[in-house]
């Protein structure tokens, strides 16, 4: 008798709550990622990743390697955005119809690259100092293609720094108290679209600011001269002097929660006496707006303080905001409230694309490993910005891997072309072709020979 879950080798699967049902796989026939697609055409559309072309340094001498540096640069970024954020799907990847089509050269009528050579690819090419720099600026080079097409007239940085556990005898990894696991702290900046300005890795028993400079004077340094109003939030980890200092000599106007002292306590006193009357069924919110100098400091500067008294609270909740804004003291609050959208960001980078995979033994490959994460993070970002029709347009970019990446397809070969013959499920034609063509607008206008 055959067994419930099998029958003779190569006649397919049964299952046995229906005998009717017979399961078959055909892994060059059919993929469950077809909507990679899409990004590889936003890909093309804008030159992203041929653009890696110009920074990045092949370091193979050989003659037989099989794929280009940027083949294999697809095939990891394009991995990560799919859900496979280690290389050890690589062998199976390299054989999807999807996969072998957006790395394109020779993995199209071969297949794509195999875990060895993505390992190689991910711990020794990319490690080496003038491509690792690379990579990290290669963020801002995209993120400049996507601005053109932005129109904005202003920039909203969000710096702040998060937690990667790790589990292993990772280089660098370490007990951090505040988050209370071992791990690397890595520094994050974005913009106000979610895009992904800059990252730097760093041991996990490193101060939240430790080497802020390093990771804001570059993108400062690309917008410096453009006719931008600037403005920068950061937690009370970033409340410097030298954080401040900095910002006002690059022409930045910021607002940076500031630690509560007895000193700025007692400027505000008046406010955190219990209001008289009735206890209210709702929050009474009060603003205050004062000069004040710290021993630090090098002169005065604003304090905007909130004072929230809840129902069924003894003590009010008391913030400080240090800023050069000239804004009202409730609408300062409300600017520095936003960066909570640059805590939402980080959350869609760990659960979209899985940053916090980094498992590698030296601290470099892991560098490596956060970039090109970041890469994959900006590419999805530039999709849902740029390209999402209005009634997707909020989709979270976890939303947009399982329901725009994850769109099976069945591959039928014809003699002079291929087609993806893809489920209609979350995404039908219509939308995905209203998607295509958000994409095809982005093109630059094509130039007209004499």
């Amino acid at each position: 008798m055959d067994e419930a879950t099998g029958e003779a080798e190569g006649s397919g699967l049964r299952v046995a709550f229906d005998r009717r049902l017979k399961l078959e796989f055909h892994g060059a026939t059919v993929t469950s990622d077809a909507g990679l697609l899409a990004f590889r055409e936003l890909d093309d559309a804008l030159g992203l990743t041929a653009m890696a072309a110009e920074v990045l340094a092949d370091p193979r001498t050989g003659r037989n390697g099989r794929h280009s540096l940027i083949a294999q640069l697809r095939q990891s970024v394009f991995g990560r955005l799919a859900g496979y954020e280690d290389v050890n799907d690589a062998d199976r990847l390299g054989r999807d119809a999807a996969m072998r089509w957006v790395v394109g050269g020779r993995a199209v009528t071969d297949q794509g690259a195999s875990t060895s050579q993505m390992g190689r690819f991910e711990t020794r090419a990319m490690t080496s100092p003038t491509n690792l720099t690379a990579l990290a600026d290669l963020s801002g080079r995209w993120i400049d293609r996507a601005q053109v097409r932005r129109a904005r007239t202003a920039l909203v940085l969000d710096i702040d720094s998060s937690v990667s556990p790790t589990y292993g005898a990772q280089e660098g990894t370490a007990y951090n108290g505040h988050f209370a696991c071992t791990c690397y702290h890595p520094l994050f900046v974005f913009n106000q679209d979610g895009d992904l300005e800059r990252c730097a890795l760093r041991p996990g028993n490193v101060h939240s600011a430790h080497g802020w400079r390093a990771v804001l004077d570059p993108v400062v340094a690309r917008y410096r001269g453009q006719a931008l109003r600037r403005l920068l939030r950061g937690d009370a980890a970033f409340a410097l002097p030298d954080v401040y200092e900095y910002l006002e000599a690059e022409g930045f106007q910021y607002a940076i929660r500031l630690p509560a002292n007895r000193v700025l306590q007692e400027r505000i006193a008046p406010l955190l006496r219990r209001p008289v009357g009735r206890r209210p069924h709702s929050v009474r919110r009060f603003y205050a707006s004062f000069r004040y100098r710290a021993q630090s400091w090098n002169r005065e500067r604003r304090v905007v303080a909130k004072v929230e008294w809840h129902p069924g609270e003894l003590y009010p909740r008391v913030g400080f905001i240090v800023t050069n804004l000239h804004r009202p003291a409730k609408k300062v609050v409300a600017f520095y409230n936003g960066r909570g959208t640059a805590e939402q960001w980080i959350k869609e980078g760990k659960n979209a694309v899985k940053w916090t995979r980094l498992s590698c033994t030296a601290f470099r490959a892991d560098a490596v490993r956060l970039q090109l994460h970041a890469l994959a993070y900006n590419l999805a970002n530039f999709l849902r910005t740029l390209a999402l029709p209005g009634e997707i347009a909020q989709w979270s970019l976890t939303t947009l891997r399982e329901k725009v990446v994850k769109i099976g397809a069945k591959v039928v070969a014809h003699g002079r072309y291929l087609v993806f013959q893809m489920a209609e499920v979350a995404v039908p034609q219509v939308l995905f072709r209203r998607l295509l063509d958000r994409i095809a607008g982005l093109r630059p206008p094509a130039v007209a020979r004499c």
